[in-house]
């Protein structure tokens, strides 16, 4: 397994083929990504794309009067950035920090560059972008059909697949920032959960306790985001007879 403070963390940039990781490695920058912290806004326009190793970004998209919601997370199953290569300088969502940690980043001209050579690269952010894609349809429709009890068993999954530990902090305030619901019904979903003995929680730190019975009462989404990011970003690389996936 990758080192501390190895880009490899990264499985995007672990999946490159050794000559395509060569070629960024001298212009991957380590960035700390503090908690809270804005990697960009909304319509402005992007100069470099994140790849985290030990933190988590939430896409949230605004709307006019300051409400919020999370349509997807990225963390080091991942990049953030995408419409970078896509054609666009800017992004309708804004992207923050959710879980401090580490990173690296690349300047967009740097990573286009690489693109732009058919490599490696390009076939490993297209299928990362078409799983982005899925797990945002996803988020939408577990957002409008499905209970906030399990909405939030869904939200945590896909952060814990994404962080190192069993644990995650965060408030109730900043949970439903992420999930478009009052604190009241973030409340109430945490303590059903803390009931059921899923999860402990004490205000800030979530702590899994279960994973399993955590698994159970989610809904369908979970899985379907999860299988579909596996699905994309499971590939060989014949050249050195290797098979990478996203770890469990």
């Amino acid at each position: 397994m990758p080192s501390a403070n190895d880009p490899k963390q990264n499985h995007l940039l672990r999946a490159l083929s050794s000559d395509a990781f060569a070629r960024l490695l001298p212009d991957l920058e380590f960035v700390p990504m503090p908690l809270g912290s804005s990697v960009y806004e909304a319509d402005v326009p992007l100069d470099y794309v994140y790849f985290p190793t030990t933190s988590m970004v939430s896409l949230l998209y605004v709307m006019d009067n300051g409400d919020s919601a999370e349509i997807a997370v990225i963390g080091n199953d991942g990049m953030v950035g995408v419409s970078v290569f896509m054609g666009g300088a800017v992004m309708s969502s804004r992207a923050v920090v959710q879980n401090g940690g580490k990173g690296y980043r690349l300047t967009a001209d740097t990573f286009n560059k690489e693109f732009g050579r058919g490599s490696s690269l390009q076939q490993v952010a297209l299928r990362f972008t078409q799983a982005l894609m899925a797990q945002m349809i996803q988020t939408g429709a577990c957002n409008r059909h499905h209970t906030v009890e399990q909405q939030l068993c869904r939200w945590l999954l896909l952060t814990l697949d994404r962080l190192p530990g069993d644990s995650v902090t965060m408030t109730k305030q900043l949970i439903g920032n992420m999930l478009g619901v009052n604190r009241d019904g973030v409340a109430a979903a945490t303590n059903k959960l803390q009931e059921e003995g899923s999860i402990r929680y004490d205000g800030r730190k979530i702590i899994v306790q279960d994973r399993k019975l955590l698994e159970e009462t989610a809904c369908e989404c979970y899985s379907v985001v999860k299988k579909e990011i596996e699905r994309l970003l499971t590939f060989e690389r014949s050249r050195e007879g290797a098979v990478l996936s996203m770890p469990n």
